[in-house]
């Protein structure tokens, strides 16, 4: 199911499997209009008279990156067709071009020809009708259009450009598609095809004995065929192997604004942060809409994807990169909720990449009773981010342009949204999107977003907004006391949920309870969160082997186990981070990082082997599970870093 690897710009994303075929090509907008669908663009090569696509399993692979760049570092082997590939791909930094390295070595006794084929399958604008495929004869290419999203291919080896082609029908009748009309090393030729259509190119060289040789391949991606024609010819004048290194040189400069005193983090987790610094920009597009995660085999399981925006996730993701050093990558997002905010001031559950409302599973109405139907703490979430972001960067533009549109708006609507008999938010769907109540979580939220309207209020001289914003959080702060706080159990409640037409306290035991002290409810010392947390990691940490921390008790999503005592949920990446946080937080000496330190190691232990990081763990063999990469994973792992790092300085400056 994950994507292994990743490449993308802001307005083009390419996912590759574990046998480096394309599986998403996402433009113009990251996460919106998936081109290739999750379909097969096949890779294969044709060795001294034998044919071998990369899916089979005489196949190996070492996958990754070249360090600290979004170039991929692969090498493939086969031995019974003793040859090796070492392959790069890359997105161009500004311009909508794939491209594609090569290297064969050919690893047998005697000179041999070789052909690479190169298979593709697209679904543009996310369907199979109407497409079109067809030869370019003015520069010898294959090109695919629909309406106005063209598709170009190119390539050359030392011995010329594409040596042959055709195109085909595919998934129609009995036709499977043009790839297998390469199993024999050789091309019909077919020069056009119109319907659910693809096509295959082919390039050749000769290599002798233990010698290598390269072949480029790339794809330009525009709105008409005047657009991919130059792109083409860019490429050509450039020389896609000058492009390629100038993509590391751009994202290792990119870089350099990240924390490089990680304190005595190893190397590895070093590399795991600048890593995850990159997957995130990969899932940001340029217009602001940060995207949890573009895994399109997850639509096999429930037939809708993580291609949205969530608020939530949106917001804790520029959190943690702004605590990184990358406010101006993420100010966009800022901007975006801005847009897509509501008259009555609050963000609706998702949104698509170009800023429309996402698909939806929150009702209206239930039971004859009308009921708002939002997750609050994604509005709430946005204006703490924001405040979060100026304590750091103090840059006062960001705000200002901000004011009117999302900050006074928003934290109204969090100061109107108010049950007054209990003190709380009124109730809304909770931060897993899967029941209704009134939550910890949610509510604490709210108290840092209002908080966080109270001082940008107070910033622009709004003293009356101010004022009011902050008498509003401190209500609701004695609200969760109240209501919230569970004295019999020594810990706080998931939330209230109605019963009997009465609220009452529902006890599951909920790793997102760290929000009471992360959104500044009350101090990571306080008693009440001491015996929280303490709970949370006594009752949520999986005692299979594979190590971790659950959402919460008997977690249904995904669910492998039934052995609920041991094994309350799959281990999720976020949850067991946000232990290691509050460990942070809570440290009094250096020592009192061991613990977090080696969360940071085994969530490393728990990547994929190119290094992407998964939304859950299998908790009986430690294998991914859902979707890869998760943008929050990636994101809340960048936070850990950058907590970590601050309090290591901070306590060895103190120890001198």
């Amino acid at each position: 199911m994950p994507r292994h690897l990743v490449i993308g710009n802001g307005k083009i994303l390419v996912n590759l499997d574990h046998n480096c075929y394309i599986r998403d090509i996402y433009y113009p907008f990251v996460g919106q209009l998936n081109h290739v669908g999750g379909q097969y663009c096949r890779f294969g090569i044709w060795a001294g008279g034998q044919f071998s696509w990369l899916e089979e399993p005489d196949w190996t692979f070492e996958l990754g990156y070249i360090e600290d760049s979004l170039v991929t570092n692969i090498v493939a082997k086969n031995d019974r067709l003793a040859v090796e590939l070492h392959i790069n791909d890359g997105i161009h930094q500004r311009e909508s071009i794939y491209l594609k390295r090569v290297v064969i070595m050919n690893k047998a006794a005697d000179e041999r020809e070789f052909r690479l084929f190169f298979h593709q399958d697209l679904m543009i604008d996310g369907s199979e009708v109407g497409d079109t495929a067809a030869y370019y004869p003015d520069n010898h290419t294959l090109f695919h259009y629909k309406r106005s999203s063209y598709f170009m291919f190119n390539g050359f080896s030392d011995e010329g450009g594409m040596t042959e082609y055709t195109t085909g029908i595919k998934r129609f009748h009995s036709a499977e598609g043009t790839w297998r009309d390469a199993e024999d090393g050789t091309l019909m030729g077919n020069s056009i095809s119109q319907g659910s259509v693809d096509s295959t190119m082919s390039f050749r060289t000769v290599i002798p004995a233990g010698g290598e040789k390269t072949i480029y391949y790339w794809m330009s991606i525009g709105k008409n065929l005047e657009e991919v024609k130059s792109l083409n010819q860019y490429v050509q004048e450039s020389h896609p192997e000058k492009l390629l290194s100038r993509i590391v040189i751009y994202w290792k400069h990119w870089l350099h604004r990240a924390e490089s005193n990680l304190g005595d983090l190893p190397p590895e987790v070093a590399k795991m942060f600048r890593l995850s610094l990159l997957i995130v920009r990969t899932q940001t597009d340029e217009r602001g809409a940060i995207i949890a995660a573009n895994d399109t085999d997850i639509l096999q399981y429930n037939r809708d994807h993580y291609s949205y925006m969530w608020p939530r996730d949106g917001a804790l993701v520029a959190d943690a990169m702004s605590a990184a050093g990358f406010q101006s990558v993420i100010a966009p997002f800022f901007h975006f909720c801005a847009q897509t905010l509501s008259p009555e001031g609050y963000l609706f559950h998702k949104y698509n990449p170009d800023g429309t409302v996402g698909s939806s599973w929150h009702p209206y109405i239930v039971q004859g009773g009308r009921r708002l139907p939002i997750q609050e703490d994604e509005t709430a979430l946005v204006l703490f981010a924001l405040w979060q972001d100026y304590t750091r960067n103090q840059i006062i533009e960001l705000p200002q342009s901000l004011y009117n549109n999302l900050i006074r708006k928003g934290a109204a609507f969090l100061s109107d949204y108010i049950d007054p008999a209990l003190s709380l938010p009124k109730p809304s769907y909770d931060l897993w999107e899967e029941r209704y109540g009134i939550w910890t979580y949610t509510v604490a939220s709210v108290y840092g977003g209002l908080m966080a309207g109270a001082f940008f209020t107070e910033l622009f001289g709004d003293y009356e907004r101010s004022d009011h914003f902050r008498k509003t959080a401190s209500m609701i702060k004695e609200g969760i006391l109240e209501h919230l706080w569970d004295e019999e159990s020594g810990r706080f409640a998931r939330g209230l949920i109605q019963k009997d037409n009465a609220w009452v306290k529902d006890m599951t035991l909920e790793s997102s309870l760290f929000a009471i002290w992360d959104f500044g409810v009350l101090p990571v010392d306080d008693t009440r969160v001491v015996r929280t947390m303490k709970a949370v990691r006594e009752g949520l940490s999986i005692r299979s082997g594979v190590g971790g921390v659950a959402r919460y008790t008997n977690d249904y999503y995904f669910q492998q186990s039934g052995d609920i005592d041991n094994v309350p949920g799959n281990p999720w990446i976020i949850c067991t981070l946000w232990i290691a946080n509050y460990d942070i937080e809570s440290a009094q000496q250096p020592a009192d990082l061991e613990g977090p330190r080696k969360v940071l190691e085994w969530v490393n232990e728990h990547a994929l082997s190119s290094g992407l990081l998964p939304e859950q763990i299998h908790p009986g063999d430690g294998t991914p599970l859902s979707v890869a990469p998760l943008t929050w994973s990636h994101a809340t792992y960048v936070s850990t870093v950058s907590r970590y790092a601050a309090k290591y300085a901070e306590l060895a400056g103190a120890a001198k």
